[in-house]
C-alpha cells in the first residue's frame, strides 16, 4: 500500500539572476514526520522553505502537498500552465509559516493577532474564531496574555503568538524558518517546547534551524544541505552522529 507523501519536491531549482541557490532539490516527506533541515548560512535552506509556501516561484522542476502540484497545473502534454491567483491562496492557506521574525501586528493584541486570518481570510465568524484563538493561546502557554500587544510582549511570547497564529488556519503542514534565532538565549526553550508539544501531537514540521539539540529529540529526518544541495539526509543518529559526507562531518565537528 503506498502512501502518498505530504510534502514532495522533485528536482527543484531556484535562482535569483545568476545566484544558482537551490540545484535541484529531491525530498520526501510522510504525514506526521519532524524534518529539520540543518546547514550553513547561504545553503539554501530559508529559500527551499519560501519555494514550498509559495513566497518564491520555483525556477524548474515540481512541488506536491498530498499529491497536489503547487502553484501550477499540468495539461496532457505535460506542459505547466501558472494557477489562479485565489487557487495558490487556497494552496498557501494549508501550509503554516513561523518566521524569525514574529511579524505580528502591532496594533492588534495577541488575540485579534490570531483571530485576523480565520476572519478576513477563511470567513469563520468572530465569535468561533475568538474561542478557537483562545484555545490555541491556552495551547501555547498564553491565555493571561490574551489582551496583550506585541510590544507588551518578550520575544519568546511573541513567537509563541506567531506559532498560534499559524495555526488558527488548521494548515497541514507547520514550516518554521529559523523560529528562534532572534530570541535571546534564555527565552530558545519556551518556544521549542511548544514545537515538540506540537511534534508529539502528529502534526507535519520542517524546521531550519541551528538548535542541533532539538533536531537530535524531536527530527524524525535530519537533511542537511550546503551550497543548495542537500548533501546528507538520514534519521538524527546518522547524520548528525556519524555522517558519511565529508562535508557533513566538517560542518558537525564545527559546530558540536
Amino acid at each position: 500500500m503506498t502512501h502518498t507523501p505530504m510534502v514532495q519536491l522533485e528536482g527543484v531549482h531556484k535562482l535569483f539572476g545568476d545566484l544558482h541557490v537551490l540545484q535541484g532539490v529531491h525530498l520526501s516527506i510522510r504525514s506526521g514526520e519532524v524534518c529539520v533541515i540543518l546547514g550553513p548560512s547561504g545553503s539554501g535552506k530559508s529559500t527551499l522553505l519560501r519555494c514550498l509556501n509559495q513566497l518564491e516561484e520555483i525556477s524548474a522542476g515540481r512541488v506536491y502537498v498530498e499529491g497536489e502540484l503547487l502553484g501550477y497545473r499540468e495539461d496532457e502534454q505535460g506542459r505547466l500552465h501558472e494557477l489562479p491567483d485565489t487557487v495558490i491562496a487556497r494552496q498557501r492557506a494549508r501550509i503554516g509559516m513561523v518566521f524569525q521574525r514574529f511579524n505580528l501586528f502591532p496594533h492588534k493584541t495577541a488575540l485579534e493577532n490570531i483571530m485576523e486570518a480565520p476572519v478576513h481570510v477563511a470567513g469563520i465568524d468572530k465569535t468561533a474564531a475568538k474561542k478557537q484563538a483562545l484555545e490555541l493561546l491556552q495551547r501555547v502557554g498564553l491565555l493571561d496574555r490574551a489582551h496583550h500587544y506585541p510590544s507588551e510582549l518578550s520575544g519568546g511570547q511573541q513567537q509563541r503568538v506567531a506559532i498560534a497564529r499559524a495555526l488558527a488556519m488548521n494548515p497541514d503542514i507547520m514550516l518554521f524558518d529559523e523560529p528562534t534565532s532572534a530570541l535571546d538565549p534564555e527565552l530558545v526553550g519556551e518556544v521549542l517546547q511548544v514545537m515538540k508539544d506540537l511534534a508529539a501531537s502528529g502534526m507535519t514540521m520542517i524546521v531550519v534551524t541551528h538548535e542541533i539539540a532539538f533536531a537530535r529529540e524531536v527530527a524524525d529526518t535530519v537533511v542537511f544541505m550546503d551550497e543548495g544541495k542537500i548533501i546528507e539526509i538520514g534519521p538524527p543518529a546518522d547524520v548528525i552522529n556519524n555522517p558519511k559526507a565529508l562535508r557533513t562531518q566538517e560542518f558537525f565537528s564545527k559546530v558540536l
